[in-house]
């Protein structure tokens, strides 16, 4: 089963493998050569502390022994910093990684950099977006435009189907 928003203005990435990349992360250097072999999750968020951040980040935790008995890993991405990350991850008591995409590599490489109207103004932020990549590397699942709450089960469901 694959999933994804209709709406979307980017290109689809299911049924592409995705590239190789090295990513700094709250719990060290993460790779996708290093998760080869299981599937796992990587979610895209605006921001640390905001309210649908949080609410995405608090589901994906509760989720996270049920991703686990999938062999799934999950990963959470924004541009904040590893410090911003850790303060987040601790306050939430997260039990999966996130990554800090401050150059904004994994941003771009998964086209989820739009132009948002914030308070009148143009600005570049994260359409929030989460992709499930199989064990070779390949996306499998894609969803864009992601409203945070209800989310997590969302891709649970998928990744039982993979």
């Amino acid at each position: 089963m694959t999933a994804q928003n209709p709406d979307s203005s980017a290109v689809s990435l299911i049924g592409r493998p995705i590239p190789d990349f090295v990513a700094e992360s709250t719990g060290g250097s993460t790779s996708r050569m290093a998760l080869h072999g299981r599937p796992f999750v990587l979610y895209f968020y605006p921001k640390d502390n905001t309210p649908g951040c949080t609410t995405e980040a608090l589901q994906f935790r509760d989720q996270f022994a049920r991703f686990g008995q999938c062999n799934c890993t999950i990963f959470g991405i924004s541009r904040d910093s590893l410090k911003s990350h850790k303060g987040f991850k601790e306050k939430l008591g997260l039990p999966f990684e996130l990554i800090a995409d401050t150059d904004e590599t994994l941003c771009r490489m998964f086209d989820v950099i739009k132009t948002k109207n914030m308070y009148g103004k143009q600005v570049q932020g994260i359409e929030r977006s989460t992709f499930l990549i199989d064990g070779a590397g390949v996306v499998r699942g894609e969803w864009r435009k992601v409203k945070a709450d209800g989310h997590a089960q969302e891709v649970l469901c998928a990744l039982s189907s993979l």
